[in-house]
């Protein structure tokens, strides 16, 4: 069974505390001995309403900016553009927290015995068991999707009654708390027009006493108490308090164990579909999950605790991302900060995108389309400030975005903040969906929304000695020295641009041929601009080089390797196709780790990604040990630090990589399995066009795989153990190879 498992509560440590999540709503788990503490979250409450923030004077500065980056005078490039381009004000809206419940156990006036709490990955639970005063108590948080509400529910041995009080609120940054007959609330107005929120609480029992008194509520003599807890914003309710009302009225007319079999049956239809097991020293499942931690730091080994790192990750996309809600963000659905680092938005050079890396192959392809809804709110603004800043018709986006779908230019941090990628990197999101999904209406649904992406460049290109050019530009987050000792970030067609944009045009044309509008006129230009791109160049280090000089770096060991995107996530690289390119790629990663690269959780995760492109499954191995070791809280979060939860995603990701890769119409089997993951199986990854692999492997080798299919006419070539295989299928076909 995959759970975290612990001896000791989390104090008043955030980073140890566990998470439970349906989406929409979050809960960090403290497991307190005589109180417990669940920090509360809401995806749709956010610093205020949207706002205006296109500089007025970008347009009119644009094409002076253009020459002086042609001409070499950066300094002069950037002063202009730090003035002219930034948005006014600086700075999105941040997410925040909703509020805090405790449960105050009036009873427990000791120390507690045989203390343990678990998150039990694989029922989707949280569960604490506590011996205190000869009671044993029993506590169980779920947090439902079905029934959008963070659920509780305390038993003692024996139905002992117990004692409880009962408080939630949102620190001082709320306007009333009040109650009705049976359920409490806590309410108020964040800025912008009409942008309310309430939060509300309501509890029963199998027999005693509970009472809303004051703002608590208050629990005599019970027995078998569930607590229920939802929350909404006017974001998504026009009255927050009736929406709040009506569920806990209607959900508390049910029994925990049916509200809770409800939440499993959800939960397990997603959780259920791909399985890896490792064989392990089964004894370690027994042990704490940060003592296990430990002793990997200290040199051990644990196939084990890699199992259950790949089912956290699983289980933190289901519980962040679901039809309905928003998009995780950088921390998912859980923060604790009014203020939180990079205000806890959606940073779309690289983490938001990585947070749904291993959705399509895990068959979360549901929890895929929340990023695709947050898209769509981004038509507007990309709309605005594609005219307002660039004079260009379609859609612009800069690095970050918020839940208005904001798309002018965020903070005042010239490598970051003038970069206009953002969104073909997101619609390259949009292909791999129809490709695992095949979904012609999600297509003909999104197909606008890129179309109007590539009319934006169709007029925001430039030409510069027969090649087009993105300009301005930066080569995200990096910056390069010029030949006289200058230091830059903005420049024009930094190769990560040239090789999202050729993505995004052969995407294009894909999805015409799909889809269609007539627009024949379109496509050929479209065609012709994309022969225009220039074509990778190797550097004198034998590196991918990252601008179009070959500079060199202010930091070469930097967190982002932005000119590998042609290797991962894109396929434009192969180790199949462009060896001589796949070679400079491995150059580039051995160089930026020789200078300390690989420092924050989701680089080592990308790194990871990489290593598997160039199978190199020993260094997928030894990278995935230096990210649990160097850059995994004790809860398993990623940490940058602080907690980002991109690197939980993209290490999955590189893990379903090591197993399976595909491109054109082949499938490769454990193109980068280190034999440390000695023995073991993964069962149904996904692969594009409905096919599903199952793989067993023994010592590292291949030793049987199956490739079936859930549609008619399934067609690939696979290769294995350095032999091809032809397969085509139908549906509920199945196609199996053994090696002896």
């Amino acid at each position: 069974m995959s759970k975290l498992l612990y001896k000791t509560d989390a104090g008043f440590d955030w980073n140890k505390a566990l998470p439970v999540g349906n989406g929409r709503l979050g809960a960090m788990i403290f497991g307190g001995r005589s109180y417990e503490r669940l920090q509360l979250n809401e995806d749709s409450l956010w610093y205020g309403g949207p706002m205006e923030r296109i500089n007025q004077d970008s347009y009119k500065n644009l094409e002076k900016i253009r020459k002086l980056i042609f001409d070499g005078k950066i300094k002069a490039a950037e002063d202009l553009i730090l003035h002219s381009f930034s948005g006014n004000p600086p700075s999105m809206r941040p997410y925040q927290p909703f509020g805090e419940l405790y449960i105050n156990y009036r009873d427990i006036v000791s120390e507690c015995e045989d203390y343990e709490r678990v998150l039990d990955i694989d029922n989707s639970v949280h569960i604490v068991k506590k011996r205190c005063d000869n009671v044993l108590y029993t506590e169980k948080i779920i947090a439902s999707y079905p029934d959008n509400s963070i659920v509780i529910n305390i038993t003692t041995d024996n139905d002992e009654p117990f004692n409880a009080d009962i408080d939630a609120g949102r620190m001082n940054f709320y306007d009333r708390a009040f109650h009705d007959e049976r359920n409490m609330y806590f309410c108020g107005n964040m800025p912008g027009d009409n942008y309310s929120f309430c939060g509300g609480i309501t509890a029963y029992a199998d027999s005693g006493n509970v009472e809303c008194i004051g703002q608590y509520i208050v629990c005599r003599n019970v027995i078998n108490l569930t607590i229920l807890f939802t929350a909404a914003t006017s974001y998504r309710e026009p009255d927050p308090q009736i929406y709040v009302k009506n569920i806990l009225d209607n959900l508390s007319k049910n029994s925990f164990e049916c509200i809770y079999d409800k939440h499993l049956r959800d939960y397990k239809a997603l959780y259920d579909h791909t399985k890896l097991f490792l064989q392990h020293d089964e004894q370690y499942d027994y042990v704490p999950t940060d003592e296990r931690l430990e002793k990997l730091i200290e040199g051990g080994s644990d196939n084990g605790l890699i199992n259950t790192y790949f089912d956290f990750g699983k289980y933190l996309l289901i519980s962040s991302s679901r039809e309905g809600s928003l998009p995780a963000n950088l921390q998912g659905v859980w923060c604790k900060d009014l203020d939180p680092p990079w205000g806890c938005k959606y940073t779309i050079n690289i983490n938001t995108q990585m947070n749904y890396w291993p959705a399509e192959l895990l068959g979360l392809g549901k929890c895929h389309l929340p990023l695709f809804e947050l898209m769509l709110k981004m038509l507007d603004n990309g709309r605005k400030t594609a005219e307002k800043m660039y004079g260009c018709r379609g859609i612009v986006a800069h690095h970050n975005t918020d839940l208005w779908g904001d798309c002018a230019p965020q903070d005042l941090w010239i490598p970051g903040t003038y970069w206009v990628m953002s969104i073909p990197w997101l619609c390259t999101h949009i292909m791999k969906h129809y490709e695992y999904s095949s979904d012609k209406e999600f297509v003909k649904k999104m197909y606008p929304f890129v179309k109007e992406s590539v009319l934006f460049f169709h007029d925001f290109l430039v030409e510069k000695n027969g090649m087009l050019c993105i300009c301005p530009s930066v080569s995200p987050e990096n910056t390069y020295i010029l030949p006289n000792g200058e230091r830059g970030s903005i420049c024009f067609n930094s190769t990560m641009d040239v090789e999202i944009l050729r993505d995004h045009f052969k995407n294009f044309l894909k999805l015409y041929e799909i889809y269609g509008d007539d627009d024949e006129e379109f496509y050929h230009r479209t065609e012709m601009m994309l022969e225009k791109l220039p074509e990778l160049k190797i550097g004198k280090h034998g590196q991918i080089m990252e601008w179009v000089e070959d500079y060199e770096e202010a930091e070469p060991g930097h967190r982002h390797i932005s000119q590998l995107y042609a290797l991962y996530p894109s396929d434009q690289i192969t180790v199949f196709d462009t060896p001589e390119l796949a070679d400079a790629c491995r150059k580039t990663i051995e160089r930026r780790l020789s200078f300390g690269g690989g420092h924050t959780g989701w680089s080592r995760a990308w790194i990871m990604n990489m290593y598997a492109r160039l199978w190199e499954g020993e260094k997928v191995y030894d990278n995935l040990m230096l990210l649990l070791k160097q850059s995994t809280l004790t809860n398993l979060f990623d940490n940058h630090p602080p907690f980002q939860i991109d690197g939980n995603f993209g290490s999955v990701a590189a893990i379903c990589e090591a197993f399976v890769q595909t491109n054109k119409d082949r499938v490769f089997i454990c193109p980068a399995l280190s034999k440390r993951f000695g023995s073991g199986k993964i069962e149904n990854l996904c692969i594009p066009g409905g096919g599903r692999v199952s793989i067993v492997f023994k010592d590292g080798n291949v030793i049987e795989f199956t490739i079936s299919s859930l549609v008619d006419n399934y067609s690939s070539k696979v290769f294995c153990n350095e032999k091809e295989y032809i397969v085509n299928l139908n549906r509920d076909e199945a196609f199996t190879v053994c090696f002896n």
